[in-house]
Parts: structure tokens; sequence; C-alpha cells
């Protein structure tokens, strides 16, 4: 088994091997993981962008559907690629031993890592990139500006595919996930300006709120989608980028000392 002998994170590029390994096993499942992916995040969509919309009116300026539009696109990333980096990477770690067999192979725990988080990422980008293309269709995107969307769905993807596999280093079973989701994943989920804008939620909430990733993410693409500049870009994509990268260097570290266990 070859562990780095660097303190720090060292990943190469054969991790690109590891990413199209799980590429080509979702290829077989692909209809079911696109249909599961997408279904949700278009339920939340349509249910409370027509439902809830006709109840609350207009946010500012803006109908309902619109404003909800670009929430859902950074959601359905989150949760996408936080599944991914959870369920399959433990089964992948835990029951399958595939991590454990591709130990034998020149590669070392940093490449397996971070093939996993950007197989994560892609999953979560597939799935954004989706609802993205139902927005448009939709009308409720604002001009081509929104297409600088695609360039920020994979950061927001390695962000919380980078968590998730750090969750995963960290779980001795898959009943540790449900308080990654309640705890962290659900709460950052109502209060990121998804559903309603953070301005209508207490100060120290909205403190919390920036806190954490997700808001970030809905302040860069909710602009776009809508055919303005996001404001703040050098606080929101360094947020974004350090939570991924925080991430991404202990779920390396951790996970050298667990495999080799």
């Amino acid at each position: 088994m070859a562990i780095p002998l660097s303190p720090w994170p060292r990943p190469s590029l054969r991790f690109l091997p590891v990413w199209r390994r799980n590429l080509r096993v979702w290829r077989k499942l692909m209809v079911p993981s696109i249909m599961g992916n997408f279904g949700e995040p278009l339920l939340y969509l349509l249910v409370f962008g027509y439902g809830f919309g006709r109840l609350v009116g207009d946010i500012g300026e803006l109908p309902y559907m619109v404003f909800l539009a670009s929430g859902i696109v950074c959601s359905s990333v989150m949760f996408a690629a936080s599944f991914e980096g959870l369920y399959s990477a433990f089964y992948r770690m835990h029951e399958q031993r595939t991590w454990s067999a591709m130990l034998n192979a020149p590669l070392n725990v940093d490449d397996i890592v971070t093939g996993e988080i950007a197989w994560a990422g892609t999953k979560g980008a597939f799935s954004g990139l989706a609802i993205l293309v139902v927005t448009a269709v939709l009308g409720l995107t604002g001009g081509w500006l929104a297409l600088w969307v695609l360039l920020l769905i994979p950061l927001i993807g390695l962000c919380f595919g980078a968590m998730a596999v750090l969750v995963t280093a960290l779980s001795p079973t898959y009943d540790f996930f449900l308080y990654y989701f309640t705890l962290m994943l659900t709460p950052m989920l109502l209060i990121s300006g998804v559903f309603f804008p953070l301005v209508e939620l207490p100060a120290a909430v909205q403190v919390a709120a920036y806190l954490l990733p997700l808001a970030h993410a809905v302040e860069l693409v909710r602009p776009l989608m809508l055919g303005e500049l996001p404001a703040a870009v050098w606080l929101h994509i360094p947020v974004v980028a350090g939570y991924g990268l925080i991430a991404a260097s202990i779920a390396i570290l951790v996970l050298r000392r667990r495999l080799a266990a």
C-alpha cells in the first residue's frame, strides 16, 4: 500500500483513473441515477414555485418561481454531490473494499480520495446542469450571463463533495450520515436563501448562514441567473473553494490513517 511520506496532502493526476472508473460504473445505471437526481429538485421547483408561490406572490420585483429557481440549482448540486460522497463512497470504501484493491495499483490514498471528490463533484454538476436546463426552458433565467453558472456548478459540487467525503472518512457506519443531514445539510438548506431572502431572517441567523458555503453559492448563482453580475465575488468564491480545499485536505489525512489500519 503506497502511503505518501509527506505530512501534507499531495494529490496527482493519478486521480483521473479513479474518477473514470466511477464514471464507467455510473454509465451502467445512468438512466435511474439521472431520474433520481433530477426528480426531487424538479419537484421542489414545481411544487414550491407554483404552489407556494401563489401564496407568496413576488419577492421584491421577482416572481417567486424565478427567485426559487436559482436556489434549487444550488441545493440540487449540494445534495447530489453529498449523496455520492457519502453513501456511494462509503460503500466503495467499507463494503465493496474497492479502495483497498486500488491501493495495490500505482495509486495512493491521496489519489483515491481526490478521485472520489472529483466524481462526487461531477455528479453534483450533472444534477445542477439538469435543473439549469429546465429553468431555462421554463423561461426562469434572465439572459446570457446565466451561462457563467456552468462554471460555478462544478466548483459548488467539488465543495460539497469534499465535505461529504470528509464525513465518510469519519463515519463508522451508514447511520452516522443522519447526523450530517440533520445537523448540517438540512439547516443549511433552510437558512441559506434557497426558499426565501436571507434579509428576512434574524441577524444572528444571517451570520450563521454566511458562515456556511451554500449561502455564498446562492449569492453567486442567483444574480447570474437574473442577468446581473454578483456582488462580493471576492468573498463568495473563496469561501466555497476554501470549504472544499480544507475538507479535502482533512479527508485525505484522516483516510491515510484509516486505510493504513
